[in-house]
């Protein structure tokens, strides 16, 4: 419920003149809604909200957006959409977003070797704008064929599934035998992160952005004293709003094929079912 677009029915008092909205304008709002109060929101770290750190759907306080209307509360960060992206592919402009962050903490050069672990929405999303930074390889690893085809054409240059080859001994093969220069980790899985840690290159840069059911242990020392790498968290989606549209209007990114179904909103167990499942599905819409 914090992937949405809709229209603007009503606004209150200054909204419009705020965040530059008019009636009938197509309009989005950032996942989070910060207190504004707190230490992080006062440097302007919203994303890092200490009071509640309300999100769409999440809390009581910010009600998601599967639904008919949403109200948006004082404090949110709203956008609004050009006309020109369609519904359907405008909320796809949350998880490119966080995508947009992933790549931009990853710090990639032009001569690195980039590996994403994760081909579903945000993976795909880090995929293309990873390829905007022009780096020497990106290769990306997911355990699904129909995902690896659509990172190839977001602009991986390899595309490999663990359960069919050994990624690490194929990564060190691509890189000179040293190992990719970043690793952005967006399964979940705590397999990926070791296996991340035993391919990534000394000196290289780890970002993690995934949110997993259990702690998740590996070994320190190659953190450390083997390799001095620079472990790297990313959250949400700061100040990337305006750099998804952009690419959405520049159509940097084939968004046609990474929005699988556009169901209505009635059929929400259905497309619950096939963001479950997996098999077929990469980003999956409902409409009220």
């Amino acid at each position: 419920g914090h992937e949405f677009v809709g229209v603007v029915t009503a606004l209150g008092e200054g909204a419009g003149e705020k965040f530059g909205l008019k009636l009938g304008d197509h309009a989005t709002s950032e996942p989070i809604v910060p207190c504004r109060k707190c230490r992080y929101c006062k440097r302007g770290q919203f994303w890092m909200c200490d009071n509640g750190h309300d999100v769409y759907g999440f809390r009581q306080n910010t009600y998601g957006a599967m639904a008919e209307y949403i109200k948006l509360p004082a404090n949110a960060i709203n956008h609004k959409v050009p006309d020109e992206i369609p519904f359907d592919q405008a909320v796809y402009i949350e998880p490119l977003s966080c995508g947009i962050h992933a790549v931009e903490r990853a710090d990639i050069q032009l001569d690195d070797v980039v590996v994403i672990s994760g081909c579903g929405p945000l993976g795909v999303a880090m995929v293309a704008t990873a390829r905007l930074k022009n780096p020497r390889l990106i290769i990306a690893l997911d355990l699904k064929p129909h995902r690896l085809e659509l990172a190839k054409a977001c602009g991986a240059d390899v595309v490999m599934n663990p359960l069919e080859v050994d990624v690490v001994d194929e990564v060190r093969k691509l890189s000179d035998g040293y190992g990719c220069d970043v690793y952005i980790e967006v399964t979940g899985n705590p397999v990926s992160v070791n296996q991340g840690l035993q391919m990534i290159a000394r000196l290289g840069r780890f970002v993690e952005y995934s949110v997993f059911k259990q702690p998740v242990t590996v070994d320190w020392t190659i953190i450390g004293d083997t390799k001095e790498l620079d472990i790297r968290g990313a959250h949400a989606c700061p100040n990337t709003f305006p750099i998804a549209m952009n690419m959405l209007l520049k159509k940097q990114i084939p968004i046609e094929r990474i929005v699988t179904h556009a169901l209505p909103l009635e059929k929400f167990h259905e497309g619950v079912e096939l963001v479950a499942d997996g098999t077929q599905s990469v980003k999956v819409t409902l409409t009220p």
